[in-house]
C-alpha cells in the first residue's frame, strides 16, 4: 500500500477555500493528513494556475488536484506538474485548448446567469439576495446566508481567459455533475466529462454547491480516484 497523496482543493468564483470545510473533514474521517485548500486571488487564470503551481511545488509526494467550478479551469490549466497524479472536477470547468469558461457557458446559459451584478471596479457578484436561490438552493437559508456574504467576486475579466494546454489530456481525471446546477448548466458539465474520457462520471441531484450540500459523495469520489490511482 502506498502513501495516501496529497489532496489539493481548488475553489472556484464566489467562494473561498473554506467552501470545501465539509469535504476536509470527510477527508480527514478516511485517513488523509495531507489536505490543502489554496486560495485564489480570482484575478486571472494565470494567476490563480501560478498559485496553484506554487502550492503543488510545494508537496514533496503524488498530489490529487480537485476542481469545484472554475477551480475546474485552474487545474486544467496547472495540473501538468510531474507529481500531479490525477483530476477529479466537482460540477467544474474543464476548457480544452483556447476555450474559457465564459465561452463555455454561452453555449448553455445558466439558469442564474440574470443574477450576476458587476461593480465599479470590474468585479462580478451574485446579487446577495439571490445567492442561495442561484447558487446553493440545497442548503439551509442560514448557510445560503453566510455564503452570500462572504462570496469572493472574481474580476469579470477572467472568464475570457482561456486554458493554453489542458492537463486532462495527459492525466487521468473523475468528474461530478450536478443535475440541478444553476451556475454551470448540467449540459455543459455532461458534455465536458464527456470529452473528457474520465475514469469515472458520477450526478448528484444537487445544486451547484454540491461540495457543501453532499460532501460525502464528494469525498467519496475523490477517495475513489485515489485508490484507482493505487495510492491508497
Amino acid at each position: 500500500m502506498m502513501r495516501k497523496p496529497t489532496i489539493i482543493l481548488v475553489h472556484g468564483f464566489w467562494g473561498g477555500a473554506a467552501h470545501w470545510s465539509k469535504v476536509i473533514v470527510e477527508l480527514a474521517k478516511k485517513g488523509y493528513t495531507s489536505i490543502k485548500a489554496v486560495e485564489l486571488p480570482l484575478t486571472s487564470l494565470a494567476e490563480d494556475a501560478e498559485r496553484t503551481r506554487k502550492m503543488i511545488a510545494q508537496q514533496a509526494g503524488p498530489v490529487l488536484l480537485v476542481g469545484h467550478s472554475y477551480g475546474g479551469a485552474v487545474i486544467t490549466e496547472a495540473g501538468d506538474q510531474t507529481n500531479v497524479i490525477g483530476l477529479v472536477y466537482i460540477a467544474a470547468f474543464a476548457p480544452d485548448a483556447g476555450e474559457s469558461p465564459g465561452g463555455i457557458t454561452q453555449e448553455h446559459p445558466p439558469v442564474a446567469a440574470a443574477n450576476l451584478a458587476p461593480d465599479s471596479d470590474g468585479y462580478l457578484w451574485i446579487k446577495p439576495e439571490l445567492f442561495r436561490e442561484s447558487f446553493c438552493q440545497d442548503l439551509t437559508s442560514d448557510e445560503g446566508l453566510v455564503m452570500a456574504v462572504t462570496q469572493k467576486a472574481p474580476l469579470a475579466s477572467t472568464f475570457g481567459d482561456a486554458i493554453t494546454a489542458p492537463a486532462w489530456k495527459n492525466k487521468p481525471s473523475w468528474y461530478q455533475i450536478s443535475s440541478e446546477d444553476r451556475m454551470i448548466a448540467p449540459e455543459n458539465q455532461q458534455r465536458m466529462s464527456a470529452r473528457l474520457g474520465a475514469r469515472k462520471v458520477i450526478t448528484l441531484n444537487s445544486s451547484h454547491a454540491s461540495l457543501a450540500s453532499q460532501p460525502v459523495q464528494v469525498t467519496d469520489l475523490i477517495d475513489e480516484a485515489a485508490h484507482a490511482l493505487g495510492y491508497v
